[in-house]
C-alpha cells in the first residue's frame, strides 16, 4: 500500500499541483535526463473540445451571472466592455513563448469571438497592457496571486500609483478604456499562457467565475486552461452590436434572447430548468479541500464536507465529480483505500457526463500511476490511450506530458524499449512547455521511479 500511495502522491504533484507549487529541480537534475532535450512543443489554434450545445435560455442566465457579479460576490450594476478597436501592448521582460501565445490568442479572439483586437504598434499605449514581472515582485504587492487584471491602468507603475484608489474598482466603471494584465515572467510557458488566456478574457468581458460551468475557463476548478468555444460564444455576445457599455442589467437581459438566437442558432431549443447555483458553504469546503497550505487532516475534513454538501444540495453534475476528486487528493496521505475509491467515483461521474474528456484524463493520471507501480503494464496502457487524446485536445501540456511519461514507462515495462524512447521524447518536448527545463528532469525521474525494477 505504501508504494501505491507514493505513486498516487507523485502523480498528483506532477499533474495537478496549483500554479506556483511545483517542486524545484536543480541544474544537476536537469543534466540527469539521459536523452538530449528535444525542441519545445507548444499548441496552436483552438482546442479540440466537444462542448455540448447549450439552450440559449441557459446561456443568457450564464451571461448575466458572469457579467454582473465579481468573483468576490459583489454585484455590478452596469454592463461594460471596450467600445471600438482594441489594442494590446506588452511591457516588461517578455518570455520567449509569450509573444507567439499572445498572437495565437488574438487571432482566436478575432476569428471565434468577432472582436476587433490587434497588437499595439511599437511605442503605442494599448487598450490592454500585458506586463510580465518576476513572480516575487507580483506577490509582494498582491500576495498569493498567480496573475491578475486591473481596470483603468496602463502598466505596472501606473498600477502602483493607483492601486489604493477607486480607479481600480471594477464596480465603478461605465465603460472600459484601459486595463492591465499582470503575469509572472519566471514560470513555465504553460503557466504564462494560462494566465494570459484567463486574464485577457476578463479584461475584455466576464469578471466572475462559476463552478457550475464545466466547459469554461471562467471556473475556479482550473480544468480548462485555454479559452473554449463556450468562452468564445460568451465573448461574442459581449461584443455584439446589440449591447453597449452603460446598459443596466434589465436592458442587457432584454437583449440577450435575440443576440443568442443570432449567434447560436443551434441553441434555439426548449429551455431547461436553471442550473442550480453553488452554495457558499460548498464552495468554501471545496476551496479548503484544495488549499495546499492546509494540513492533510484539515483538507480531508473539507473534502468530505464538500462531497456531503454536493449530494445534499443536488449538485449531481461536474461539481459532485470535482468534490470526489478533491476527496481523493486529500485522502492520499491519510487513507489510501478512500483515495482510490474517491478517484474511481469521480471518474465514473465525469465519464457519465463527458465521456473520455479532460476531467476523466486528470483522474487517469492517478489510476495509471497505480497500475504502473503494480506492474500492470497493459492495464496502464489501456487507461492512458483513452486519456491522451483528451489532454492533447484540451491543450493541457502538463497533463499530456505526464500521461506520455507514464505511457513510456508502461511501454518499457512491456519490453518495447525503442517505442518507449520515442514516446518519452515526445513527453519531454511537451514537458519543456508544461514545467520548464528546471523542473522537467524531476518530473521525468518521478515517473520513471514508478516502474517496477527502475
Amino acid at each position: 500500500m505504501f508504494k501505491t500511495i507514493a505513486a498516487l502522491s507523485i502523480m498528483t504533484l506532477a499533474a495537478c499541483a496549483p500554479a506556483g507549487m511545483s517542486p524545484q529541480a536543480t541544474r544537476a537534475t536537469v543534466a540527469s535526463i539521459p536523452e538530449a532535450l528535444p525542441p519545445l512543443r507548444r499548441f496552436t489554434g483552438a482546442p479540440r473540445i466537444a462542448v455540448p450545445v447549450q439552450p440559449n435560455g441557459q446561456l443568457a442566465r450564464d451571461f448575466m451571472a458572469l457579467s454582473f457579479q465579481l468573483e468576490t460576490g459583489r454585484g455590478i450594476d452596469t454592463f461594460t466592455r471596450f467600445e471600438g478597436p482594441i489594442t494590446v501592448a506588452v511591457e516588461g521582460d517578455m518570455p520567449p513563448t509569450l509573444g507567439p501565445d499572445l498572437d495565437d490568442l488574438i487571432t482566436r479572439l478575432r476569428d471565434e469571438a468577432g472582436i476587433d483586437i490587434s497588437r499595439a504598434g511599437r511605442g503605442e499605449m494599448g487598450s490592454i497592457t500585458i506586463t510580465a514581472l518576476p513572480r516575487a515582485t507580483l506577490q509582494r504587492v498582491v500576495p498569493g496571486a498567480a496573475c491578475f487584471v486591473v481596470p483603468r491602468v496602463s502598466g505596472w507603475q501606473d498600477y502602483l500609483a493607483k492601486r489604493f484608489g477607486p480607479a481600480t474598482d471594477w464596480t465603478t466603471l461605465t465603460t472600459r478604456s484601459r486595463a492591465s494584465v499582470f503575469l509572472p515572467s519566471d514560470v513555465s510557458p504553460q503557466e504564462i499562457r494560462d494566465c494570459l488566456h484567463e486574464e485577457v478574457a476578463q479584461a475584455l468581458g466576464p469578471l466572475n467565475d462559476l463552478y457550475r460551468l464545466p466547459y469554461s475557463v471562467f471556473n475556479d476548478d482550473n480544468t480548462h486552461a485555454v479559452l473554449t468555444s463556450y468562452d468564445m460564444l460568451i465573448l461574442r455576445a459581449t461584443y455584439h452590436d446589440g449591447l453597449k457599455s452603460g446598459m443596466t442589467q434589465q436592458q442587457v437581459a432584454e437583449r440577450l434572447p435575440a443576440i443568442f438566437a443570432n449567434i447560436n442558432p443551434r441553441g434555439r431549443r426548449a429551455d431547461r430548468a436553471p442550473v442550480r447555483e453553488s452554495s457558499l458553504r460548498w464552495s468554501r469546503s471545496l476551496q479548503g479541500a484544495l488549499d495546499p497550505r492546509g494540513s492533510d487532516e484539515v483538507r480531508l475534513t473539507h473534502a468530505k464536507n464538500a462531497v456531503t454538501l454536493a449530494q445534499a444540495e443536488g449538485l449531481t453534475d461536474a461539481r459532485l465529480a470535482l468534490s470526489h476528486l478533491a476527496l481523493g487528493r486529500a485522502a492520499l496521505a491519510v487513507d489510501g483505500d478512500l483515495a482510490i475509491a474517491a478517484f474511481l467515483e469521480s471518474a465514473s461521474i465525469y465519464r457519465r457526463l463527458d465521456g473520455d474528456g479532460v476531467q476523466t484524463a486528470q483522474i487517469t493520471v492517478q489510476l495509471a500511476a497505480l497500475a504502473l507501480s503494480s506492474g500492470q503494464a497493459e492495464g496502464a496502457i489501456t487507461l492512458l490511450d483513452r486519456a491522451i487524446p483528451a489532454a492533447d485536445g484540451a491543450q493541457n501540456a502538463s497533463l499530456l506530458a505526464t500521461l506520455l511519461l507514464l505511457r513510456a514507462e508502461a511501454t518499457q515495462l512491456r519490453g518495447a524499449d525503442a517505442e518507449a524512447g520515442r514516446i518519452r521524447r515526445e513527453a519531454l518536448a511537451w514537458g519543456r512547455y508544461a514545467w520548464g527545463d528546471r523542473v522537467l528532469a524531476l518530473r521525468s525521474a518521478e515517473v520513471a521511479g514508478l516502474r517496477p525494477g527502475a
